[in-house]
């Protein structure tokens, strides 16, 4: 899996052609995961939408991986699951699905070292800046400890950064050695979400300063 530019997304609320527009633009932007979070939905709700976005992503060429359900990654038939630490541990994922493609959110080096028994496919690291796309999401962990971190996490598993990243920080948190970012508000706040996704891909500016 290309694990380069994670856009989450909560598709609950979304018509079928913004959803469709959507994720086109992020796919031509160079976008190469959709990650579907819903902690506030119902199972059904997430099954419904899910549903259409998998049809999507592989129609568009985006990995699909949901957040935190096990078990609707499994009905869906999705290509990953990323889990929390309060969340399935991901033994139990590898057992109940030894094909997933597992993601574990980690806020801290101790966190990263605990995994080393059984290790995900690759790490969250975060988050980096503030962040007010999610409200449990603790103190930013900063460009230095990322760092320091994806060094010693890196050895280990990939490294996805992510919290509070946009197109004028990216840069930097390419510069820490980090496989892959993930982002919410910089690709859907957006007008122009093919150029956010670009503009994150080479961690700098849609346009040029003086442009």
């Amino acid at each position: 899996m290309d694990l380069s530019l994670h856009v989450l997304i909560d598709p609950v609320g979304m018509t079928g052609g913004d959803l469709r527009r959507s994720l086109q633009e992020v796919a031509a932007g160079g976008a190469t995961v959709v990650q579907m979070r819903g902690k506030e939905r119902t199972t059904r709700e997430l099954m419904d939408r899910g549903a259409a976005v998998q049809k999507l992503c592989r129609l568009y060429g985006l990995a699909f991986v949901v957040n935190d359900r096990v078990d609707v990654a499994l009905a869906l038939g999705a290509d990953g699951v990323h889990v929390g630490q309060d969340d399935m541990p991901v033994h139990a994922v590898r057992t109940l699905a030894p094909y997933l493609t597992v993601g574990l959110s980690v806020s801290s080096l101790g966190e990263v070292l605990v995994s080393r028994d059984c290790l995900p496919d690759y790490f969250g690291m975060g988050p980096v800046f503030q962040t007010a796309s999610k409200s449990d999401a603790g103190e930013p962990v900063g460009i230095a400890r990322l760092r320091e971190w994806t060094q010693e996490a890196g050895a280990l598993a990939p490294v996805v950064a992510i919290g509070g990243i946009t197109r004028d920080n990216a840069a930097e948190v390419w510069q820490c050695g980090v496989d892959g970012i993930a982002v919410i508000s910089a690709v859907w706040q957006a007008d122009d979400k093919t150029g956010a996704c670009r503009a994150l891909r080479r961690g700098q500016p849609t346009v040029k300063r003086g442009g």
